[in-house]
């Protein structure tokens, strides 16, 4: 197991250059954006532009890049949003309001597509099966922002429940700012609600034929019993693991999300750093969306081995 984990996170390593690599290389490509009429901010970010080697070939551009931020994890100013401020200062900033929309949208999911999922295999081939079934493909399909602008109008404009928009600071743990989280929490975890509740639907079902629960149930344990204790088991197999993935996927779409709900976080700032122009930090956010989605994968494959014993990550026979 170590030998192969080490040799998941080398190949992680490499990739994520080989990603930051073509990433910085495009938008290095792309015209410097316009700076200001000359000021002192101004004139720091043009002797910053020289010291990073805008002149020089795109490699030597590259290797000046990873030193800074290896050395003094330095990932530049920006030149359009917020003008000559440090960007990790800003995405930092904005990276706890993305991780709790995110956070309590997968504590949300979890629980009800499981549950849903175990109702849709124990009434297999059921009216309630069926009807379970057909809700689930349809909410899969629809793209999360559809749900946003439908609990816009209804709960916010209809109901008057929530606000339309998520509230802005740092009392990130107040009644108030929790309030304005549940629009986009919901709009997030509809579709991953769908899919916990396909996955644990389609391994349930699976589990529940099999001839190891058939000795369960001649061994005195009820439906439930053997669902619980041997079934269920089996299923976190594959379940648990795509947690990890639909965090993942939750926190890909809730970049849309964001714009939608002004959440203050890391979703909005990469959309407006992709209008504004502002490459330093779209090369900090898509280095962060990279590295999680790659550390995800990992841990996925990890998971498998402690969940079930008898699966063994790069083992020779």
């Amino acid at each position: 197991m170590l030998k192969y984990v080490i040799k998941r996170l080398f190949y992680m390593i490499i990739v994520f250059f080989i990603i930051t690599l073509m990433c910085f290389v495009l938008i290095r490509m792309l015209p410097l954006p316009v700076l200001p009429p000359e000021d002192s901010h101004t004139k720091v970010l043009l002797m910053r532009r020289e010291a990073l080697g805008y002149n020089e070939p795109y490699l030597v551009q590259f290797w000046i890049f990873l030193k800074n931020i290896f050395t003094k994890f330095d990932w530049g100013l920006s030149e359009k949003l917020y003008f000559g401020r440090e960007v990790w200062d800003i995405f930092s900033q904005k990276l706890p309001a993305t991780m709790l929309v995110n956070f309590y949208s997968i504590i949300l999911s979890i629980p009800f597509g499981i549950i849903i999922g175990i109702i849709a295999a124990l009434k297999k081939n059921t009216w309630v099966d069926y009807t379970l079934s057909t809700v689930t493909m349809v909410v899969i399909s629809v793209p999360s922002f559809v749900y946003a602008f439908l609990i816009q109008y209804i709960f916010c404009y209809k109901l008057k429940w929530f606000p339309f928009l998520m509230k802005s600071g740092t009392d990130w743990f107040s009644p108030a700012m929790f309030v304005s989280m549940i629009p986009p929490i919901m709009a997030l975890s509809f579709g991953t609600i769908a899919s916990f509740t396909r996955t644990t639907r389609a391994e349930l079902t699976e589990v529940l034929t099999s001839e190891f629960m058939l000795l369960a149930r001649t061994k005195g344990l009820t439906k439930a019993q053997a669902t619980v204790r041997h079934a269920l088991r089996n299923c976190a197999v594959v379940i648990v693991p795509s947690i990890f993935g639909e965090f993942i996927g939750i926190l890909g779409g809730a970049i849309i999300i964001e714009k939608i709900f002004a959440v203050p976080g890391v979703g909005g700032l990469t959309l407006n750093a992709i209008t504004g122009l502002d490459y330093n930090i779209f090369m900090l956010s898509t280095c962060f969306y990279t590295a999680v989605g790659l550390l995800a994968g990992i841990v996925v494959d990890i998971s498998y081995g402690f969940i079930d014993p008898r699966i063994r990550m790069g083992s020779r026979k």
